[in-house]
């Protein structure tokens, strides 16, 4: 048997990165069908059969990559705050606090918008906020999931700065306020008529802009 023989036999297991590789394209596949099936019929009426037929996959296989409707609906969401996670935790040590959260999500707006694209196109992620925004029963889910965030980057600001958070309320406070820009800056996107991820960009830069000096400076410990 020659090396091309073997290298082509179908026995022979394939090596590890590529079979990574494999499994990534058909997890996004899933994310791609599910977010396209959600946007066009609605989430209530899309069912994990629907998602697995849209992607050649059976039922099981799709319990294996995600553990509901729910957890599909969220991933290319979870990827962007991961990102932005991750970005915020490499912010300089000596930046004050609401500067840090500033920078790391529009500094790492790029690279979120490409985490987001080797998943699904962009305008699909954008339109699936919507039906987030317009759907009960995941909205309900956001909020959750939005409390969450809020209450691991409040302790990630803790840290950065050495402060108890129990015992200062300040890290929970600029992570609310700078939650609540994002908030505003999502509903008037949703509302307007330009849906690219540039335009959320700049409305967050807008209203981040706005908040005021007393937690946007550098902070006395």
């Amino acid at each position: 048997m020659t090396t091309d023989e073997a290298v082509a036999d179908p026995n022979t297991p394939p090596p590890p990165g590529l079979r990574e590789r494999k499994k990534q394209r058909t997890r996004n596949a899933l994310v791609r069908s599910a977010l396209e099936l959600f946007t066009r019929q609605g989430y209530e009426h899309t069912t994990v059969d629907e998602i697995a037929e849209a992607v050649e996959v059976s039922q099981r296989t799709f319990f294996r990559y995600f553990a509901n409707k729910e957890e599909v609906a969220f991933a290319s969401q979870e990827s962007a705050e991961c990102h932005f996670f991750a970005a915020l935790c490499g912010r300089p040590a000596d930046e004050a606090p609401l500067a840090a959260l500033r920078s790391a999500v529009l500094d790492a707006w790029g690279s979120i918008g490409d985490a987001i694209e080797q998943m699904v196109p962009p305008e699909l992620h954008m339109r699936m906020y919507r039906v987030i925004e317009s759907t009960p029963s995941l909205l309900a889910v956001h909020l959750r999931r939005t409390a969450e965030m809020e209450e691991r980057l409040a302790s990630e600001i803790a840290r950065r700065e050495g402060l108890d958070i129990d015992a200062d309320p300040r890290p929970r406070l600029v992570v609310a306020i700078f939650s609540g820009a994002i908030r505003v800056s999502g509903k008037l996107w949703g509302e307007g008529e330009e849906d690219s991820m540039v335009t959320l960009r700049d409305l967050t830069a807008f209203h981040l802009d706005y908040v005021g000096p007393t937690l946007a400076g550098q902070w006395d410990k």
